[in-house]
C-alpha cells in the first residue's frame, strides 16, 4: 500500500464527508477509495470511520489520524514546492477562518485574483466571529482581529485601522450630535456583547472613560452593523466594518478630535508547526489588500 497516497484518500473522505464526494475529487472511481480506507483501517488495526445508513462518521482515532495525515500530506506538498521552486505555482487545499463580515467586505471580493494566479489551488473559508482551535479545526491561517489573547501564537500583523465612534447622518439628526464623550451616556448605543461597555477615549494626553448605555447588544460585528445602518444608536468600529458607508457618507465618525486604541489584524498559524507556502501566500495577499485600501 502507497502509504502516502492512503492517507490522502482518507483526508479526502473526511473533508468530502462521503466515499462518492472523495472519488469525484480524486478522479477515481468510489469502490477503490472505499477499498483504499479498508486496507488502511487494517494495516493500523483501528476503525477510522464508521458506517452507516446516514453516512460517515470518524471516529476519535480517526479524527487524530485525520489531523496528523492532513499535516503529512502538507509537508510533503511543501517538500515538492520547495524542490520545483515557489514560481511553479501553489497547489491543493487551503483552509482559512475569518470574521464573516472582515472576509465579506475586504476578502471574499478579491479572491479569485489569488485563484486565478493559482489554478491548482482550492481554498475553503471558515467564517466565524469566534476564536477556534486552529488544530482541531484544519485551519492553516486565521484572520483575526483586536488583541491576541494567548501569547504563544505564532502570529503576524497584517494591517491596522482607526476605531472611531459612529453613527448615521439620520439616528444624529433624531437624537442630536454628541461634542464630547460624557455626551454619550445620553445616547443609544450598540454593543458587541463580548466586549466592555466602558468606552475609553484619550486626548492630549487626558484620558476619559465613558459607560455607555445600550438597548442591543449583538455577539458579532455583522448584527451591529445592520443596527447602525437601521440607525438604532451609535457604536464603536474600526473603519474596516463600515468601509463603503464612510465612503458615501452614509455613516460619519464622531468626537473626531478624541483618539481610540487602533485595531491591529493579524494572520493567526496553528501553534507548533511551519506555516505552509500556500498559508504565507494567503497572509502576503491579504496584507497587499489591506494597504491597497488604507
Amino acid at each position: 500500500m502507497d502509504r502516502l497516497l492512503a492517507m490522502a484518500t482518507f483526508v479526502r473522505v473526511i473533508e468530502a464527508g462521503s466515499f462518492s464526494g472523495a472519488a469525484r475529487l480524486l478522479g477515481v472511481g468510489q469502490p477503490a477509495v472505499s477499498k483504499t480506507v479498508a486496507q488502511l483501517e487494517q494495516r493500523l488495526n483501528v476503525t477510522l470511520l464508521l458506517r452507516s445508513t446516514h453516512g460517515l462518521t470518524p471516529t476519535e482515532a480517526g479524527l487524530r489520524f485525520y489531523e496528523r495525515a492532513r499535516v503529512a500530506i502538507q509537508e510533503a506538498d511543501e517538500a515538492d514546492l520547495a524542490a520545483r521552486g515557489e514560481g511553479a505555482g501553489l497547489s491543493g487545499r487551503l483552509r482559512v477562518s475569518a470574521a464573516p463580515t472582515f472576509a465579506r467586505l475586504h476578502v471574499i471580493p478579491h479572491l479569485s485574483r489569488l485563484l486565478d494566479a493559482h489554478p491548482a489551488l482550492d481554498i475553503d473559508v471558515v467564517l466565524d466571529d469566534r476564536t477556534i482551535d486552529l488544530i482541531a479545526e484544519g485551519i492553516d491561517v486565521s484572520l483575526r482581529m483586536g488583541t491576541l489573547s494567548d501569547s504563544s501564537v505564532v502570529a503576524r500583523r497584517l494591517a491596522s485601522s482607526r476605531r472611531s465612534v459612529l453613527a448615521t447622518a439620520e439616528y444624529l439628526a433624531r437624537a442630536g450630535m454628541p461634542l464630547a464623550p460624557a455626551e454619550l451616556a445620553g445616547h443609544q448605543t450598540v454593543v458587541f456583547s463580548q466586549l466592555s461597555n466602558v468606552w475609553q477615549f484619550s486626548r492630549d494626553g487626558t484620558e476619559v472613560s465613558v459607560l455607555v448605555h445600550g438597548r442591543t447588544r449583538f455577539s458579532g460585528a455583522e448584527g451591529i452593523r445592520a443596527a447602525v445602518l437601521a440607525h438604532m444608536g451609535l457604536t464603536i468600529a474600526s473603519d474596516w466594518m463600515f468601509a463603503p458607508e464612510l465612503a458615501d457618507g452614509r455613516v460619519v465618525r464622531l468626537l473626531e478630535p478624541w483618539s481610540l486604541p487602533d485595531i491591529d489584524l493579524w494572520a493567526v498559524f496553528p501553534t507548533g508547526r511551519l506555516a505552509t507556502s500556500k498559508a504565507r501566500l494567503f497572509a502576503d495577499f491579504v496584507e497587499t489588500v489591506m494597504r491597497r485600501e488604507a
